[in-house]
């Protein structure tokens, strides 16, 4: 065997990662996470399936020569993945939220951990011979404790990302849970292996003294000094493998320092994670664990799921195995559920998310595997109860997602983060526009140039700015890590941008920010413009095509490149607005919304049209009221004059001319009159008008080419822009 011990140790990992590969998509075609398919199998290859057919070809395939070989690639597999778990941990997560998040942690944690120890006790005595050697029952209720009370981070953060929840109440508050839960569960999971492997007192507080020492070092040595990673990828303007091999050489050290202390390499992998720096740190992050996945999920995790899955017999569960295994995901299963949802209700969050909450909680995942392998290598699980615990494992991670979608379905989802937009509303009484910025790359300053025409629309009504964030297709996702923590600043870091953004916009009334992650930009700005109650959205010609998706309110496409003819600066004043009005709903809106760009600006305004003037006027008069110079006309080649913003409807075949403004109207509706929408809009302004001390004046005829008022520009080839 010696002779072929390499051959068949590369002939394994093929066969390992071919199985792996298949497992995961098996599992995401069946709206699992990866990891489920991958588990599953890890345990297919072992005794429990591969192993029953004639010949064992377990045996064969996984020979005892190549097996410690295998486990050490496991090794490094398993400490990889113990650094993600700690790099996704954010305490920012728990943000404005701590009572709640350490509530439902702490009662997560309580109740599965006594209900574990309690079924410890009555299955001791089947499982007290661990190896040929007599176990304590201490050790084995403290293991079986903390294994019930775990909470797989990055299981629950894919799911809340393949759903769509991370800013629902449940996502909130489950990942606020989740990343206090890791901290006590780990911390306590390292007590409990001081206390099984030190045996004495004395040893005992050795251990724990030595992970004080560690913990301190790492804390208030070592993460100051990892911040100077970050000045290091901004000067090369990416992670180098120089940085990379920073990274991985201190995560090696750091689990190699906790497996000498005798509190396992995995505590010292998720320290290291824990303790990377966060803040400001969201590029590097990702780029860790794009990094990482390549060689940690294609071929080092495999090989732990292999490993677990050969010491799996799932047949050699004995008689009392009828009993013990429902006992065991009874516990694990209503410990965790009952735990977190007393804890959301203790923290008044409603029943039905706090079903939600419950239920993510109980996902276990591949943490669960790896606090497992911990016990068995500590000779306080047999065999029988190792394989029953890692069904379990399997189990309560495959019930997750069909029991998060009975308990808190997509109609429910899609209610709440309505509500949530429409709760971040400001309370306005004008006409509401909705402004979309979807280039958030620049900085204030440049979104205020490079949208002027954009922002100037919005005068005189309540605004909304939208912020659309792409998200990478679940295709596309990282199989190993969740950035979820990256997502989420980087969407804090749009909604402050946003805000700041619309502090300074003048003119308008109440300002509002909405933000959203999405694969499909056009449908998350269609609901957020319906649960807004928005009557007009603005978007940059850039992002045309989203336009069409929209059918809760008319789209004004804005053309940031200056008009023919314009030249901002010259003369103050307003350009004036030529309107193409067609016999259509997007043409009639055209007109309206000409209107609303008008009075605001106090920019001259002129309709052409192919039907009746007069009825056109009569329309407009509310507009002409208001002391905006209004012309009405049949004369096509005013849509040409130079030095004047073209508004045209959607589809007007007869305008060659380039347009500043595009209307396009697809909204479902009953269509209300021109002069109606005209006169609600303007009801305002008129009566203000009308209750102010005036002095007589001549007033300006509708459908006349009249001079305009005198703080505007009388010649229209020299009147530039206003915004």
């Amino acid at each position: 065997m010696d002779k072929h011990l390499v051959a068949f140790l590369l002939l394994d990992v093929a066969v390992v990662i071919v199985a792996a590969r298949i497992g995961g998509r098996i599992a995401q075609a069946c709206r699992q996470p990866a990891v489920v398919g991958e588990i599953a199998a890890g345990i297919a290859l072992g005794p429990s399936l591969l192993g029953l057919l004639p010949g064992n070809p377990t045996e064969v395939l996984f020979p005892t020569e190549v097996r410690p070989l295998l486990e050490a690639l496991a090794q490094i597999g398993l400490v990889l993945f113990m650094f993600i778990v700690g790099l996704e941990l954010d305490m920012r997560l728990i943000a404005g939220r701590e009572r709640s998040a350490a509530t439902i942690s702490v009662c997560s944690i309580v109740l599965p951990f006594a209900l574990g120890a309690g079924l410890a006790v009555a299955l001791y005595p089947s499982h007290e011979v661990v190896g040929g050697q007599r176990i304590g029952l201490l050790g084995m209720t403290l293991f079986l404790g903390i294994a019930m009370s775990i909470t797989a981070f990055p299981v629950l953060a894919r799911i809340l990302t393949d759903r769509g929840m991370q800013r629902t109440p449940p996502g909130v508050f489950s990942l606020a849970a989740a990343a206090v839960d890791d901290i006590i569960a780990w911390t306590a999971l390292a007590f409990v292996i001081a206390v099984i492997q030190g045996g004495s007192p004395l040893a005992v507080a050795r251990i724990i003294g030595l992970t004080a020492v560690y913990v301190a070092v790492m804390f208030l040595v070592v993460r100051p000094l990892l911040r100077k990673l970050l000045a290091w990828r901004e000067r090369t303007g990416r992670m180098t493998p120089d940085v990379l091999a920073v990274v991985l050489i201190g995560l090696l050290l750091s689990a190699a320092a906790t497996d000498v202390i005798g509190i396992h390499q995995i505590f010292g992998a998720f320290v290291f994670g824990a303790i990377m720096p966060k803040a400001g740190g969201e590029t590097l992050t990702r780029e860790i664990l794009e990094r990482l996945e390549q060689v940690s999920v294609l071929l080092l995790l495999p090989m732990f799921f292999v490993i677990t899955g050969l010491a799996v017999n799932l047949a050699g569960i004995g008689s009392n195995g009828w009993w013990q295994l429902p006992a065991i995901l009874v516990v694990a299963i209503v410990g965790k559920f009952a735990g977190a949802f007393a804890g959301a209700r203790l923290s008044k969050i409603p029943s039905r998310q706090a079903s939600a909450i419950g239920v993510l909680m109980n996902t276990r995942g591949l943490t669960e595997l790896v606090i497992l392998t911990a016990g068995k290598e500590l000779g306080v699980l047999s065999d029988e109860l190792f394989a029953m615990m890692v069904v379990m494992a399997l189990v309560t991670t495959i019930l997750t997602e069909p029991l998060l979608r009975l308990v808190y379905p997509d109609s429910v989802v899609a209610r709440d983060i309505a509500a949530a937009e429409r709760r971040a509303l400001a309370v306005g009484t004008a006409a509401r526009t909705m402004i979309v910025v979807a280039d958030l790359d620049a900085d204030v300053e440049e979104l205020l140039g490079r949208h002027r025409r954009a922002f100037a629309a919005g005068a005189g009504t309540d605004v909304v700015i939208a912020g659309v964030l792409p998200s990478a297709p679940r295709s596309e996702r990282l199989e190993l890590g969740v950035p979820l923590v990256p997502d989420l600043s980087a969407m804090a870091s749009a909604v402050e941008k946003l805000t700041d953004l619309g502090s300074r916009l003048a003119g308008v009334g109440s300002v509002s920010v909405l933000c959203r992650f999405g694969i499909d930009p056009p449908a998350d700005l269609e609901q957020m413009a319906a649960n807004a109650a928005v009557d007009v959205v603005v978007i940059d010609t850039r992002c045309r095509e989203m336009a069409a998706a929209i059918t809760s309110a008319p789209v004004l496409v804005v053309d940031e490149a200056p008009a023919p003819g314009v030249v901002p600066g010259v003369v103050p004043g307003a350009a004036p607005l030529v309107c193409a009005c067609t016999d259509s709903r997007s043409g009639r809106t055209a007109v309206f919304l000409s209107a609303a760009l008008a009075q605001p600006s106090g920019a001259a305004l002129t309709v052409v049209t192919a039907s009746s003037r007069r009825r056109l006027a009569a329309d407009l008069a509310p507009l002409a009221e208001l002391g905006v110079q209004v012309t009405v006309s049949t004369h096509s080649d005013l849509l040409t004059n130079p030095g004047t913003l073209l508004l045209v409807p959607a589809g007007a075949q007869s305008v060659t001319a380039p347009a500043a403004y595009t209307v396009i109207d697809h909204t479902g509706t009953s269509e209300q009159s021109l002069s109606e929408r005209i006169g609600i809009r303007f009801a305002a302004d008129r009566a203000q008008i009308a209750a102010a001390p005036t002095t007589p004046t001549a007033p300006t005829p509708v459908g006349s080419t009249s001079t305009a008022p005198a703080s505007f520009a009388s010649t229209p080839t020299a009147s530039p822009e206003r915004h």
